[in-house]
């Protein structure tokens, strides 16, 4: 059963779809179209009354949580879809796939005392994990990554309107701590309280000064000379309160020095028995790799990440990124 929270907002997004197509059939009386889907919302409402909604009609199993948020008129899961549904439904992963690729930054950018390189892959054919670099006015870089709750279309959503967000919001030149305060407003505004995200947003100066926030994400990871340092979570993750206050963590970085950028589906891949990857062996990793320009230090991170699974399947999306500090 869909959580009350959540079928509440529901609820109250049917009752206002409800009143603009009552409007809407006084402007057009008798268009089939609007009275197919105000009988279509009435047996919705209705469904919530007798406490079936979202509940398929052909095995009475659950329907996917995030295609209901995006659709509270579904009436059947994944498995029970009729083949013009199924294949509705591939067209919209496809183009779902199309609008994401497109908002992916280039694999390798190179700025002014910095290169920069991200890996992005999806578990399937669409993914929630959000990664972005912006160049702002006054020659600094912003670098993000992070990982949206939920799976399939909706995440993709979610991560497309988070992309837009940040888009928006750099060019204003705020301090970071209110950049990201301001995103997780309006992302929290805009989402169902079910939907949030963690992440790493990080703003780096020509000059070596590197500013950080970790809301609610895995340790970014740090190598200054020998050394790995970890930017542990010091916020909780965008958009789960609209009041959310975030801390920065600001460094400097030498020539060969380098952040890694990682989502959970890097650190919790396991191998065939259940072991778990970690954090550890990747910050080993990297304290091996000095040398390797950001292209080959996330090539050698995925090589050692598909040695470790050995075979066994990727269970969510994954996300790299690393930014390096050069003459």
């Amino acid at each position: 059963m869909v959580a009350a929270t959540v079928e509440t907002l529901l609820r109250e997004q049917l009752q206002e779809r409800r009143q603009k197509l009552e409007s809407a059939e006084t402007v057009v009386p008798g268009d089939e179209r609007v009275r197919r889907l105000l009988r279509e919302v009435d047996a919705a409402l209705m469904r919530m009354d007798e406490e079936s909604f979202g509940l398929c009609e052909t095995c009475h199993e659950t329907i996917e949580a995030e295609r209901l948020v995006g659709d509270p008129l579904l009436r059947y899961c994944l498995d029970h879809l009729s083949a013009a549904q199924q294949h509705a439904l591939e067209d919209d992963l496809d183009l779902a796939a199309r609008v994401l690729q497109g908002l992916l930054p280039p694999p390798t950018l190179r700025f002014p005392g910095y290169e920069v390189a991200r890996h992005y892959e999806g578990a399937g054919p669409i993914s929630g994990d959000y990664c972005d670099v912006l160049d702002a006015r006054d020659g600094s870089i912003y670098f993000v990554l992070g990982d949206v709750s939920g799976k399939g279309v909706a995440a993709s959503m979610l991560m497309a309107h988070l992309h837009a967000t940040f888009r928006a919001l750099v060019p204003l030149n705020l301090p970071l701590d209110q950049l990201i305060g301001r995103a997780s407003r309006l992302f929290c505004e805009s989402a169902l309280p079910s939907h949030f995200a963690t992440l790493v947003c990080g703003r780096a100066f020509a000059s070596g000064e590197v500013e950080l926030t970790n809301a609610g994400h895995v340790p970014a990871l740090i190598r200054r000379g020998g050394d790995i340092v970890r930017i542990e979570a010091s916020g909780l993750p965008i958009g789960m309160f609209c009041d959310e206050r975030f801390s920065v963590r600001r460094l400097r970085l030498s020539p060969e020095d380098s952040i890694l950028l990682y989502t959970d589906g890097v650190s919790e891949s396991r191998d065939p028995a259940g072991e778990e990857y970690g954090i550890d062996r990747l910050a080993r990793l990297m304290s091996e790799s000095r040398t390797l320009v950001p292209e080959r230090l996330l090539a050698a991170c995925l090589r050692d990440l598909t040695a470790f699974r050995a075979g066994a399947p990727k269970a969510d999306d994954l996300a790299l990124m690393a930014v390096r500090r050069i003459d």
